[in-house]
């Protein structure tokens, strides 16, 4: 099926403000510094020496293909040489170590996914205890490789891609191996074979690649304890799917929108749909990342439906993840809250776990906890400085119906080929996402009539629109957004204006105990009960530091008087980026909020509070 959008390619945006300045920190510091040839050390572990002892189950090949990822995209979009040389060296040795057969990792003989592995113990979080990510490395390899391909048109870095997809097919037919044996968690770090298969299929119409993820996903399907469709269209929740790992099941789901788009199958876009509608109601943190921690099992999983805890936490993975799944599904479809989502995660936990060098990132972000930057080459690291790079190619994009739709919000320009008016220059001029007022240009190559789209964020309410000074309707439309259909010519230009005041969200933590009375009729008695409030303004969510200095709790007494009375937007310092908010309880000190993502100073060890705790509601009398 053909998607509403075509997304920007990452030469045509040039992203400045916020997103600008983190993206050229990644790229100066992360992409330049962490790999430069075959010597640096996450691409010695490909080195001979290595894959012929390499029977651990190690995950640090996955480094290779992300990096290639990421750096050729920044590479494009800046026109970086030493990087571009670094992508060409590093694609070369890899290359040239691709043994006859296709395969490209960094495992021992034994150990390879081409050979049927013995049944794996299960460990205390239900995955199994013999860690296996060889499949998971070459899916990476095969995206990272034809992002090199896409920047430096080399033919062999496509044909090693393709190679990798032959050998993953001829092991998943003809080996007989069922790829949930390959992987971790029951499978799911194996199945998102299904994403690199069906990209291999769009670059090269080779309709094995698209057999190839079907096979995928009708295994990942046939598994008892990951059941990905039959448990999507049965209404199961994100943390009942195998298990409930966030990073995996997102990427698995990427995978499935892949296929939508290339088969049509109405199930495929079902499940999906699901799961993100039941990830976006109970599974994400207020800044936009899927988050687990408590309650269940281990880490890095989803908590069980209605788990809510200030101390639970972000994967920075599971954020590149949920990004690409928005990303898919807005391109299927067009509509704004997918894009409203991507900003989301981007300016809140993905930019909140990046630390201003451009080379450190946390591995876990917490809404209430300290800020701790991962120490050696751990996964999140290259998935923050990934996930970044996705972020020009979606801010703009072209309509099926000959129409350009701004997609994110900030300082930025971009170039789109439109048949109608030639090239179409697009610049936003603005302090977002730190003041709602945002002026395009819309500079045509030559005077034509099309649509411009602009999202309408979920948040915004009363925004006002105006072209060449002359005040529009009021700004409303269809799924959040505004189409502004007339003949464009150089010069015109649009104001919106989103109107941003402090809001105040609240979550409960509370214990319900269910059971069933003598007679058989339900029973249920709340037993405990927790209430918190956190702070957003626009886009961004609001954090304080240590309470009085010391403190990492705060009981607030919240007052009975209009909101903006004692929840004020303070102007913004000179030498600061974004204005403070200042809540002003009365009986006690005024406590400063600042922007999540620098809360602290980015420093290492710095203490974030997103949610401070509600005094209880008087006890009800007997």
């Amino acid at each position: 099926m053909k998607p509403y959008l075509q997304l920007a390619s990452p030469q045509q945006v040039k992203m400045e403000g916020l997103l600008g300045q983190a993206l050229e920190a990644s790229r100066g510091g992360r992409l330049s510094h962490f790999i430069v040839d075959e010597h640096s050390p996450a691409i010695a572990v490909f080195h001979p020496e290595h894959t012929q002892q390499n029977s651990e189950g190690d995950w640090y090949g996955e480094h290779a293909g992300k990096w290639l990822y990421a750096a050729a995209r920044a590479a494009l979009r800046s026109d970086d040489p030493p990087l571009r040389a670094s992508v060409r060296r590093v694609a070369d040795y890899l290359i040239a170590r691709q043994d006859a057969d296709g395969y490209l990792g960094n495992y021992a003989p034994e150990r390879r996914f081409m050979r049927k592995q013995p049944p794996k113990p299960v460990s205390w979080d239900g995955a199994p205890a013999l860690r296996t990510w060889d499949i998971w490395t070459h899916s990476y390899l095969i995206l990272g490789l034809l992002e090199a391909h896409r920047l430096l048109d080399e033919p062999g870095y496509l044909q090693a891609a393709c190679r990798i997809g032959d050998l993953c097919w001829q092991t998943l037919t003809e080996g007989g191996i069922d790829i949930t044996t390959l992987g971790n968690h029951h499978g799911m770090s194996a199945t998102v074979l299904m994403d690199p298969a069906t990209e291999l299929y769009f670059v090269t119409g080779e309709r094995r690649y698209l057999q190839l993820a079907e096979r995928v996903a009708e295994q990942a399907n046939g598994e008892p304890m990951l059941a990905l469709l039959d448990r999507a269209l049965a209404g199961a929740d994100a943390s009942e799917i195998a298990t409930g790992k966030a990073y995996q099941l997102c990427w698995n789901l990427v995978g499935l929108a892949k296929l939508y788009r290339a088969t049509g199958d109405a199930r495929y876009r079902q499940a999906v749909d699901h799961l993100w509608q039941n990830i976006g109601q109970h599974h994400l943190s207020l800044g936009g990342g899927p988050w687990g921690g408590v309650a269940h099992r281990s880490r890095e999983v989803f908590n069980p439906a209605g788990t809510f805890h200030p101390q639970a936490y972000v994967e920075t993975c599971s954020v590149l993840a949920w990004i690409q799944l928005n990303r898919e599904l807005l391109r299927i479809t067009g509509q704004a809250r997918y894009a409203d989502e991507i900003e989301r995660s981007a300016y809140n936990d993905l930019l909140g776990a990046l630390a201003p060098d451009g080379q450190d990132w946390c591995y876990y972000s917490f809404p209430n906890g300290q800020r701790v930057h991962t120490t050696y080459w751990r996964c999140c690291k290259s998935s923050g400085a990934m996930a970044l790079e996705e972020l020009p190619a979606i801010a703009y994009a072209l309509t099926a119906d000959g129409g350009v739709q701004v997609n994110l919000y900030g300082e930025s320009s971009a170039t789109l080929p439109l048949a109608s008016a030639g090239q179409v220059r697009l610049r936003q001029r603005t302090g977002y996402p730190f003041a709602g007022r945002i002026h395009i240009e819309v500079e045509p190559e030559r005077p034509a009539r099309f649509p411009l789209r602009l999202r309408i964020p979920s948040w915004a309410h009363q925004a006002t629109i105006a072209i060449n000074g002359v005040a529009m309707e009021p700004a409303a439309g269809e799924d959040g957004w505004v189409q502004l259909t007339r003949d464009w010519q150089a010069g015109d230009a649009v104001e919106l204006a989103l109107p941003m005041q402090p809001q105040l969200h609240r979550r409960l933590n509370r214990n319900v105990q269910e059971s069933r009375a003598p007679d058989g009729s339900p029973v249920a008695q709340q037993v405990l009960r927790y209430e918190y409030a956190a702070v957003t303004c626009g886009p961004l969510v609001y954090s304080t530091g240590l309470i009085d200095g010391f403190k990492f709790d705060e009981t607030l007494k919240l007052p009975e008087r209009p909101l903006q009375d004692w929840l004020q937007l303070l102007p913004a310092a000179a030498d600061e980026q974004g204005a403070a908010i200042r809540m002003d309880l009365g009986y006690r000190a005024p406590l400063l909020f600042s922007p999540y993502y620098r809360t602290g100073g980015r420093h290492h060890g710095a203490w974030r509070l997103t949610w401070l705790s509600l005094a209880p509601e008087p006890a009800a009398q007997p």
